[in-house]
């Protein structure tokens, strides 16, 4: 299998799963059902939906300031607008083409602020890897708040909760196993992952060698807080899921961002992945698949809108840097 064509697989699997999934939903659904989620989705209050769409901004502007801090230790300091404009286009260039919003972001730093690829890049794979910290931090939280609710589901679906425990203290061991043979092996492959593992840790840990390691924080948190905040405002736009808690949508929120890493931006499995974590707490198909619909829509747009002014703006806004 040649290097060609893995990576148009790559690209077109999914684009053609999400595709699928969009296929699959509408005819999943009855005529009464769609027209029914037609009806929510139109007569969304728009206020709440601008309003999660700017915290979706906020949480962009907080990333851009918030880059500045790794990569100021390096010599570099790019302006906040360029940082943005940049950002929000390889946000853009990832519903196209996954992955490749990193390289494009890391390119366009170099180009527009001459700092130097492999830098510019470090300092994103870092951004990567806190970023997967904060997911696996709020899928704890949502885990230890709303265990009784999910155990309650698994075993409805018949599955075996003591042998699910079971698996996952074999998987932590064979971990453990893994990480010990790996930490004394010689091998090529061994001594390329250690040397790979590092490089995150190296990454992860220099944010606490950062002189605003304080200020990295506060903006990590609150581009995660604006992200959760922008499922959270959406709950007022359809009637069923108003009374919903906070911790109850933090289980769509993280049903919801696994679904966003599957497929391009989320698109087919989002909505399907939200509305049936909404289920668990009693939301019924319609309501959870218009609330879907209406996040999904509402954050596509901002990104396709305001990526696609990015890739106009950008080289006008730096005429005199290219």
């Amino acid at each position: 299998m040649t290097n060609n064509f893995k990576k148009n697989l790559k690209t077109i699997l999914p684009i053609a799963l999400g595709v699928f999934l969009v296929w699959y939903s509408y005819n999943a659904t009855s005529p009464e059902d769609r027209k029914q989620i037609l009806f929510y989705i139109k007569e969304a209050d728009m206020l709440w939906v601008s309003l999660s769409v700017f915290l979706g901004i906020l949480g962009h502007v907080s990333r851009a300031l918030r880059w500045n801090f790794l990569l100021e230790p390096l010599g570099h300091r790019p302006q906040l607008k360029n940082n943005l404009l940049i950002i929000l286009m390889s946000y853009f260039a990832n519903l196209g083409i996954p992955r490749t919003g990193e390289v494009l972001r890391a390119t366009a730093l170099t180009t527009y602020e001459g700092v130097p690829f492999e830098k510019g890049f470090g300092t994103i794979v870092t951004e990567r890897v806190i970023d997967v910290i904060m997911l696996l931090l709020i899928v704890l939280t949502a885990l230890v708040l709303q265990t009784d609710v999910l155990m309650d589901v698994l075993q409805k679906k018949g599955l075996d909760i003591k042998g699910i425990l079971l698996l996952l203290a074999l998987a932590a061991v064979a971990g453990i196993v893994f990480i010990l043979f790996i930490k004394k092996s010689s091998h090529k492959i061994a001594l390329k992952i250690k040397s790979f593992v590092k490089g995150l840790l190296d990454g992860v840990f220099s944010i606490f060698k950062m002189k605003r390691k304080w200020s990295f924080l506060f903006h990590t948190l609150f581009i995660w807080g604006c992200y959760i905040g922008m499922l959270w405002v959406i709950k007022f736009t359809v009637p069923e899921t108003v009374t919903l808690t906070f911790s109850q949508l933090l289980v769509a929120f993280v049903a919801g961002a696994f679904a966003m890493a599957t497929t391009n931006g989320g698109i087919g499995l989002y909505p399907i992945a939200v509305s049936n974590a909404l289920a668990i707490f009693g939301i019924s198909s319609v309501a959870g698949d218009a609330f879907g619909w209406i996040i999904w829509i509402s954050q596509t747009l901002m990104i396709v809108v305001f990526g696609a002014i990015s890739f106009l703006l950008l080289p006008l806004l730096n005429r005199n840097k290219q």
